[in-house]
């Protein structure tokens, strides 16, 4: 395939013959989507799965042409200006759900038509298609995608959010200091993210040790006892319990 093994060729491929008249019909169904509004979810997400098929038909046929365009990417970028992302992910529905999960898809909302495309894509004809439509119908979005982490990763790990915030360039030294001093203290095993949690636990229990709120304490605590070795952790209860009696 061009372009896996060499970024020149001297025979390129030869670029789909243009269908001018169905190339116009498609663009403008794009458009006429796109900018479609004021209507009820489940409608909403119907015509999403359509806008995902003339998508990937766009890109099979090379219909940007028409615009004068030199890319796919170039056309999905005059369309889609907040974030290109969306349109993969819809197109990754069409080309990945079979035609029942894509017609119910209006009962179960785009965002987890995503989801269940990630595990059609891996089983392809042995997609259990009735059992995943109906955990998408019952969970909620956040519970389904954590189902799906689960399915694939084979880890049932805690969901997760991507947080962002600003920091001045003179800040940046003290955090990362911060952040690799307590790598060291836990283990470098752990992620960037459990680090900057046990800094602020530490900080939060620090804070409420005398005359503050017992409950973040106990909170702050409860997350440095987790990361505690087996041997270790029983060492702790027996200290506790003997402090206790």
């Amino acid at each position: 395939m061009v372009g896996l093994t060499s970024l020149f060729t001297k025979n390129p491929p030869m670029a789909p013959k243009l269908n001018r008249r169905r190339a116009l019909f498609v663009l403008t169904k794009i458009d006429e989507i796109l900018t479609w509004e004021r209507r009820t979810e489940a409608e909403r997400d119907t015509r999403f799965v359509e806008l995902g098929r003339y998508l990937c038909e766009v890109r099979a046929g090379q219909y940007w042409r028409i615009e004068k365009l030199a890319s796919f990417d170039d056309f999905l970028e005059r369309r889609f200006l907040e974030s290109r992302r969306k349109a993969y992910y819809l197109m990754s529905i069409h080309e990945h759900l079979p035609p029942e999960a894509r017609r119910r898809l209006k009962e179960v909302g785009w965002t987890k038509g995503v989801e269940l495309a990630k595990i059609a894509r891996r089983d392809r004809q042995d997609f259990d298609c009735a059992t995943w439509l109906h955990k998408a119908r019952e969970m909620p979005k956040d519970q389904f995608k954590h189902e799906v982490e689960k399915e694939l990763t084979g880890r049932d790990t805690e969901p997760a959010e991507i947080v962002y915030f600003k920091l001045y360039k003179s800040q940046i030294p003290v955090i990362e200091q911060a952040i690799e001093t307590a790598a060291l203290m836990l283990g470098t095993d752990k992620s960037r993210g459990y680090c900057l949690e046990m800094i602020c636990a530490d900080f939060l229990a620090g804070a409420n040790l005398e005359n503050g709120n017992s409950q973040v304490l106990l909170q702050s605590i409860s997350r440095f006892f987790k990361f505690l070795p087996g041997e270790e952790r029983k060492i702790f209860l027996d200290h506790a319990c003997a402090s206790a009696s």
